[in-house]
């Protein structure tokens, strides 16, 4: 391995030549108490900044063996040393001048949600910081100088200050990990109680505005009605009382603007675990809920919709439905088998999101449309059997139909941001207004056994370009993927991480044996397993990387149009 004193003087032998004879600097450096590896060298001044990693050995770093001893509390010690990293340098970047990017310094920015990212991790104890740097230049020359300040005297300080247990907070550290502890407490007690998400009386759920997560300040605090008050026991801050949301169906109902919206927001947030301050911290859902809604206009791929639609006109065939411009209800439909094919044990809908005629059919109209007439076996006709043969819950958000009262288990009121369990006096009404549920056969089988075959084109191509945009789009080579209608994805990062997925799943995995239920589990194994960084070949790792669920990877692959299911 080389010195710091080697790289020093490398770098002053290329001052002031050609931009590319940066690549020269490409290894490992011994910078005392930590290694600085040059990964990557950016082409030129204006490309894509440098790619660099630091790592301390766990005797150096130091932290307590504790702090990373599951899954959870790892992934917490990582997000943690990320912000703290992102503190320090954010006032290091652009101290270093030159053209272009010349001077960055950046890394992952971490938002309200703890993500499992590639930008740092802690394996057995050694802690591993990827990060990005602009070399810095005059024009396309080299300018040594300013690169030798921001690898000596500006990186040295940003990495002592955070990524060594002795020179951090380390009260702030433990918060953290026990917060962590807490959330992970209740996520085991959803299942123990019965439960499929938990609302801790005086969390903040309205965020500060419709573009920001940041809690909105002087807003009304969660409390849960009586009737649905449940008291947990986490190991750090003892009993937690607030509502649980059992298993089965969930009904919120309300007025505009009375917060229907914000609470089922919250829920499908809370599949993630959230930092100290944010006002969800306890909200927790059943990590595999996922939110469905109609997505006119996406690709289906061989999907059998064929428990909610049947009898198509032109005989379309659906259970092996296919099309490049799916309607609201072909969409939902498709959706929901695809999310169950995926795992997903919860369901949340808000009916403003929602395909009509998928969602309900009310009497008057059954009157006048014959069964027969009408292709579309409704949700309501089916939450009932999803729940009681496939083990399946719902949560529902409805503000003008009380069509499902009858089958709903629960119903709770929002009125004016505070929960009120109106069951009982719903489901008089409904039968008070004629309305009965009629009994419900069970969840009709359907194909669970998509084989995709590999796209042999995508194989022949000697280089597959990536990109990610926001959290709204893909692309592969060409091909985009559209994305904006999966509400659970929370950080672009997570997007360029599907687009690597999509790309490893269809060179690596898909073989027209494997169905799609396989290519997802093991996806997961792998991510459980070896992480991201499993993704790369070459050791190159991308430092801008955070983790998606399953059910996110599989909604990805499902809507590349390019797919070939058998």
């Amino acid at each position: 391995m080389n010195t710091a004193t080697e790289l020093r003087t490398k770098l002053r032998s290329i001052d002031h030549r050609g931009y590319p004879a940066y690549k020269e600097l490409r290894g490992q450096y011994r910078f005392g108490d930590y290694v600085l590896s040059i990964d990557h060298v950016q082409g030129d001044p204006f490309a894509a900044p440098s790619r660099l990693s630091v790592r301390v050995d766990k005797e150096k770093a130091g932290f307590p063996a504790a702090y990373y001893d599951t899954f959870e509390k790892r992934v917490t010690l990582q997000d943690h040393l990320t912000r703290l990293f992102a503190k320090w340098v954010a006032g290091g970047s652009f101290q270093a001048k030159g053209s272009g990017k010349s001077g960055l310094l950046s890394v992952s920015r971490c938002g309200q949600q703890v993500l499992e990212r590639t930008a740092m991790r802690v394996q057995e104890g050694d802690v591993i910081l990827r990060f990005e740097a602009g070399f810095p230049a005059n024009g396309r020359t080299i300018n040594a100088g300013e690169l030798e300040k921001m690898l000596f005297d500006i990186l040295p300080g940003c990495v002592r200050k955070s990524l060594f247990y002795a020179n951090i907070d380390q009260e702030k550290l433990k918060r953290a990990i026990r917060l962590c502890e807490d959330q992970q407490a209740i996520r085991a007690c959803l299942t123990e109680r019965g439960l499929c998400a938990f609302i801790a009386d005086g969390s903040v759920l309205p965020r500060e505005s419709g573009i920001s997560e940041k809690p909105m300040k002087d807003a009304v605090t969660f409390q849960s009605p009586e009737s649905l008050r449940v008291t947990l026991n986490t190991p750090n801050r003892g009993e937690i009382s607030g509502m649980g949301i059992p298993k089965g169906i969930t009904l919120f109902v309300g007025g505009g603007y009375h917060g229907k919206s914000t609470i089922l927001q919250a829920l499908q947030n809370g599949v993630y675990n959230h930092i100290g301050g944010d006002g969800r911290e306890y909200v927790i859902t059943d990590r595999s809920a996922f939110k469905l809604r109609a997505e006119d206009g996406r690709s289906i791929t061989g999907v059998d919709i064929s428990p909610f639609i049947q009898n198509l006109p032109n005989r379309k065939d659906t259970e092996h439905f296919s099309t490049e411009d799916a309607s609201g209800s072909t969409s939902q439909a498709a959706n929901l088998i695809e999310a169950l094919e995926s795992g997903s044990s919860l369901i949340l809908i808000d009916e403003d999101t929602s395909a009509t005629n998928f969602m309900v059919r009310d009497r008057l109209m059954a009157e006048v449309i014959a069964a027969g007439e009408e292709p579309i076996t409704p949700f309501i006709d089916r939450v009932r059997g999803m729940y009681e043969e496939l083990g399946v819950s719902s949560i529902i958000v409805a503000g003008s139909s009380g069509a499902f009262f009858d089958v709903a288990d629960t119903v709770i009121q929002m009125k004016e941001y505070m929960p009120i369990d109106i069951t009982e006096r719903a489901k008089s009404a409904a039968a008070a207004y004629g309305a009965s549920a009629k009994t419900q056969a069970a969840f009709p089988s359907y194909n669970k056994e998509r084989r995709p075959a590999p796209d042999m084109a995508l194989r022949r191509e000697e280089r597959i370009k990536l990109r990610a945009s926001g959290t709204s789009e893909l692309s592969v080579n060409k091909e985009n993927v559209e994305l904006r209608y999966l509400e659970q994805l929370k950080d672009q990062e997570q997007t360029a991480a599907l687009a690597y997925l999509l790309k490893y799943a269809q060179l690596k995995l898909m073989d027209g044996r494997k169905d799609l239920r396989q290519i997802g589990a093991m996806l997961e194994a792998q991510l459980d397993g070896q992480g991201l960084e499993s993704l790369f070949e070459r050791g190159d790792v991308s430092a801008q990387l955070a983790r998606p669920r399953k059910q996110e990877i599989m909604a990805c692959i499902n809507r590349y149009r390019r797919l070939i299911v058998n």
